[in-house]
Parts: structure tokens; C-alpha cells; sequence
């Protein structure tokens, strides 16, 4: 038996390849599986098993191009309904590569569907060695069930068993390994360490410490972090399978004229990629702000519309490719050009540019203490952050909430954005632009550096 682990930053996504000599399972697989298919090559084995642990909703799964590519069967749960062709799996079914037998476990909580594949290595012992989790559980962490609000509590319910009843039940040495780690939204407090055992789980993950059921549930469904609008898309689109990457439309380069033409169509948008400081800088009117250094695909996931052609400005054609990339990984499918040239061609035609206000922490500090407020402060920070720590005087509104609570902010003052580095601030700035705010501006570096100038205690 041969683990081998992939990391995808940003959406903190981990999938695996479980080898034996010579074939392969692929488990939780990203939308862009050309890796597995390269690695499977180097490590002499046939890709032969796709496994789901559920139907995702963070991101959407590489099992339609993968079983595709490579004619491996899909195994996924049963209770999903998936629409595609795979095999259904349940409690107590199993299933043997090479060496390794598989056993399911279903373990809803995290989704109502969620299963988990044990597995032996028979070449070795009958016991169980590690434990595929999806979501279920984490490092130093367990699945938030109110990504279904409806059912949240029925589904919290149904996790503290499916921890309790099944998971722990297992060896102390059973290596864990979850489909997610640190950075990632579909847990509240995940450790940076991408694998584990149960044992130290049971004994250190604060979650499992929590004997009551009835408290187990108010733990977690209470103060969690806000869900980006794609986990309420993602799961139907990995039910149905995803379409290929391979049969989705190219990404044109346009010139400034050309580009400025396709803007006229009612069904598009311009998004902007680069960095913050570039976009205050000048930018085109009515364009969105995600800064592709940041956090790119959750927060593109979460604000820009799927049912819109995407018309991206980039420094580069690579940054806009990889944009390109990162919005299909979260179930945002209609790239259809970038601005050949970028910012400097639109600019050498003449055209108009739009431009924010950047203040520094001092100014914003110096500021926030007179007596009379000249402006209204904004922190559009997630809640839990705010809570923590704050500016006195500020108002908290998340970042991708302002695209239907911007009614909330007058307009007859100045706004002020701040969040912890600066990116978010820049969406923010870019959402009360296109909804008719004029004096918006934005704090660099955020709350870090609000801090760090030793302006909160």
C-alpha cells in the first residue's frame, strides 16, 4: 500500500492516491485531475477507482473528467443520488484493490449523504490502518452541519453519532486522513496538520471533548463562519457531474476596443485580478475586485455570478488563465476573454478609469479618535473576526454581504474599508463603486497593520 497526498491551497483541499503495484484509487479528486493521471504514470500504476466521500460543496470534483481520462469506475454514495453512472456504496459494503480492502461507513452530519472508506491493508494485518473522512472529520476539527440550514440540528445530530458511534470505534492507530485542512470553510477551527490518528483526535480535538449530545449540536450550530454562496451550488453540480473541463469554451484575448464592445452585452462583467494597490489606482468603471494573490476562489465563489460572462483584466495572460482556473474549480464556468494588453492598453486608448482612495493606518487613527467622525468606518471582516477585535466606532458588514446591505451605509459621508490585509477591503470598495458610492476608500494592510502600529490594545 502506497498513500500519496495532494494539497490545494487557497480552498485547503486535500485529495489522495491509494496505490497498490499496479492500480490505483483516486479519492475526492479536484476538477483539474491531469495531476493524478501524471503521477499514476510515474508511479507505474493504473488509475482504476475513483472514490467520493460526498457530494462537495466548496468545490467541484474532477471524478467526470478523471473516469473520462482513465475509464475507472466512480464509487460514491448511495444515498447522494448521483445521476451519473457509478457505483452506489452503503453501510457495511466493501470492496478489494490489490491488498487493500475498503470498507464504508456511513457517517452523515456533514452533509446528509457522507461516507467514509476504511481501509486494510491485508498484506500486513486485518486491522484497520487509516480511514478516508472527506469531511466528517478534521484535523483538530469536525464538518459544520449548517451548510443545510433547514436541518442543521437534525445533521448535528446525526455527525455526533456518526463520530461516536463509528469513527471512534476504531483503533487509536488509525491514521486519518480528511478532504480538507487549515484555510478551509467547510469546518470552523481546522489544524494546519494534514493528517492524524484517531487516537489523538479522541484525546485532543476539542469537538470530540464534548460528551453531550445536546451541546455538541449548540457548538456547532451556532457562531460559524458564513457560507460562501458556491457551497449552496457546488453539491447539485458534483450530483449531476460536472461538466468537462475539456468541452468548456476558451478564454479569447481582446484588445481595448474590443474589450470595451463585448462590456456593452447585458449578460457580462468585468472582474479585476490584480493586486490591490493597482486596482486603486485606476481600474475600469463597474469592475469587481479579487485580488488573485488573496483568497481568489472562495471569495470569487461566493460574489460573482454564474450565469454572467466573465471578462477578466490581469497583469498578465498566465494570471488571467490561472483566474480562469480557480473560478472553475468552484463551479464558475463562463471566462469568456481577458484584456489583451492589459490596464496599460485600456489607459494608452484614452478610456475612462476609475479610481479608490487608499488611507493609512495612522491617518485612519488619527481620524477614528476627533470628536465628530467625518466619515462612516466599515470592517467587512466576518463576524467572529470583528468580534474579536475591533475599532470602536466601526460597523461590521461582511465583505460579499454589501452586495445587498449597502442600503445600510449613508452615502453622504465618506466610507472608510477595512478588513485584516487589505483584500477584502478592495472588494468591498469595488461593490459600493458599482453601487453609486463616490468617496470610498480603503485601509492597506488592514487590521495586521492597525495593529501592529499599536493602535489596538
Amino acid at each position: 500500500m502506497l498513500l500519496k497526498h495532494f494539497f490545494l491551497e487557497k480552498i485547503a483541499h486535500s485529495s489522495y492516491i491509494l496505490a497498490g503495484s499496479k492500480s490505483c484509487a483516486v479519492i475526492d479528486p479536484r476538477r483539474d485531475s491531469e495531476l493524478y493521471i501524471n503521477e499514476a504514470r510515474q508511479m507505474g500504476v493504473r488509475i482504476t477507482h475513483i472514490l467520493e466521500t460526498h457530494l462537495h460543496a466548496d468545490f467541484i470534483s474532477g471524478h467526470m473528467d478523471l473516469t473520462a481520462k482513465t475509464g475507472a469506475k466512480i464509487y460514491a454514495p448511495k444515498s447522494g443520488k448521483c445521476r451519473f453512472e457509478h457505483v452506489a456504496l452503503s453501510e457495511g459494503d466493501s470492496f478489494i484493490i490489490e491488498d487493500m480492502k475498503l470498507d464504508v461507513l456511513e457517517t452523515p452530519g456533514h452533509t446528509p449523504e457522507h461516507i467514509v472508506y476504511v481501509v486494510t491493508d491485508q498484506s500486513r494485518g486485518a486491522s484497520p490502518i487509516g480511514a478516508f473522512l472527506g469531511d466528517t472529520m478534521f484535523v483538530g476539527d469536525v464538518g459544520r452541519p449548517d451548510l443545510f440550514p433547514d436541518i442543521a440540528e437534525e445533521l448535528a445530530g446525526k455527525l455526533y453519532h456518526s463520530l461516536h458511534d463509528k469513527l471512534l470505534k476504531l483503533p487509536d492507530y488509525c491514521e486519518i486522513y480528511p478532504a480538507h485542512g487549515a484555510g478551509s470553510l467547510c469546518g470552523r477551527a481546522m489544524g494546519a496538520k494534514w493528517t492524524s490518528t484517531i487516537g489523538y483526535e479522541r484525546v485532543y480535538n476539542p469537538s470530540l471533548k464534548i460528551k453531550d449530545k445536546n451541546e455538541f449540536i449548540k457548538s456547532l450550530t451556532s457562531n460559524m463562519p458564513p457560507a460562501p454562496d458556491h457551497f449552496s451550488r457546488c453539491s447539485d453540480i458534483n450530483r449531476k457531474g460536472p461538466e468537462m473541463l475539456s468541452r468548456l469554451p476558451g478564454m479569447e484575448e481582446l484588445t481595448a476596443p474590443e474589450f470595451k464592445e463585448r462590456m456593452k452585452a447585458k449578460d457580462c462583467l468585468v472582474l479585476d485580478t490584480r493586486n490591490y494597490a493597482a486596482f486603486a489606482g485606476f481600474h475600469i468603471p463597474g469592475a469587481w475586485h479579487l485580488d488573485i494573490g488573496g483568497n481568489f476562489p472562495t471569495f470569487a465563489g461566493w460574489v460573482i455570478p454564474p450565469d454572467k460572462d466573465i471578462l477578466i483584466v490581469a497583469d498578465t495572460y498566465q494570471d488571467a488563465a490561472n483566474a480562469r482556473l480557480w473560478m472553475q474549480r468552484v463551479g464558475i464556468d463562463r471566462t469568456a476573454a481577458c484584456l489583451s494588453g492589459g490596464m496599460q492598453d485600456w489607459i494608452n486608448n484614452g478610456y475612462q478609469t476609475g479610481n479608490i482612495g487608499l488611507i493609512s493606518a495612522e491617518y485612519l487613527h488619527e481620524h477614528v479618535n476627533k470628536e465628530k467622525k467625518s466619515f462612516t468606518l466599515v470592517d467587512v471582516r466576518a463576524p467572529l473576526e470583528y468580534e474579536t477585535s475591533h475599532i470602536e466606532g466601526s460597523v461590521n458588514i461582511p465583505a460579499p454581504h454589501l452586495r445587498f446591505r449597502s442600503n445600510e451605509i449613508k452615502k453622504d459621508k465618506p466610507v472608510y474599508l477595512i478588513c485584516s490585509t487589505g483584500n477584502r477591503s478592495s472588494l468591498a470598495a469595488s461593490i459600493l463603486k458599482q453601487k453609486g458610492f463616490d468617496e470610498v476608500h480603503h485601509v492597506p494592510g488592514g487590521m495586521t497593520g492597525y495593529s501592529a502600529a499599536g493602535y489596538i490594545k
